[in-house]
């Protein structure tokens, strides 16, 4: 990971439980089905956000590639360590929404322009540095991990999704490739 001293880079076992959470949400299918970290006011409210934070244009943002369930499953499996900092850090927004726009009653409910407000005004909190990574994440992870629904996310950076691959042909095998 760039820019990450050996200390902070993840570890094997972060990244061997990564790849079996994302098994067990390949076999149970987050979308459709109850939240597992979230109530669904709570997973309304970080849905409004990460709708600001991967905004749908001209092509599909965060909430058409349903990456509120990856944000869920992650919770509930190799993240399950930041489900705290969900807690607090969503209870922290709520105070920020209250200060910035009395009397609103949600998240949700505010216009574009206030959610923009409301996340500059918490962009350099260890809640939004994880929030944002874990948009990222869902918006391009392997659809069946839970979000990127009909693989929005990679048909907006222009990756092709095919399990087809063309070996390299070198030096080392000309003789056969004439």
């Amino acid at each position: 990971m760039c820019g990450m001293t050996p200390a902070e880079a993840p570890s094997r076992r972060w990244l061997l439980q990564i790849i079996l959470a994302a098994r067990g949400a390949q076999l149970a299918s987050a979308q459709g089905q109850p939240f597992k970290s979230f109530s669904s006011s709570d997973a309304a409210e970080i849905e409004a956000l990460i709708a600001q934070i991967i905004p749908s244009t001209d092509s599909p943002g965060a909430r058409e590639a349903h990456v509120i369930y990856f944000i869920d499953q992650a919770l509930a499996t190799f993240d399950s360590d930041k489900r705290d900092r969900y807690r607090e850090g969503l209870a922290s927004v709520q105070e920020k929404r209250r200060e910035l726009f009395p009397g609103s009653e949600s998240i949700a409910a505010l216009d574009r322009d206030q959610q923009i407000a409301l996340l500059t005004g918490i962009e350099k909190t260890p809640f939004f540095d994880t929030l944002r990574t874990h948009t990222v994440m869902g918006f391009l992870a392997n659809p069946e991990y839970g979000g990127n629904r009909n693989q929005a996310g990679w048909k907006h950076i222009g990756f092709e999704s095919s399990h087809h691959v063309t070996p390299p042909f070198g030096y080392y095998d000309r003789e056969e490739n004439r």
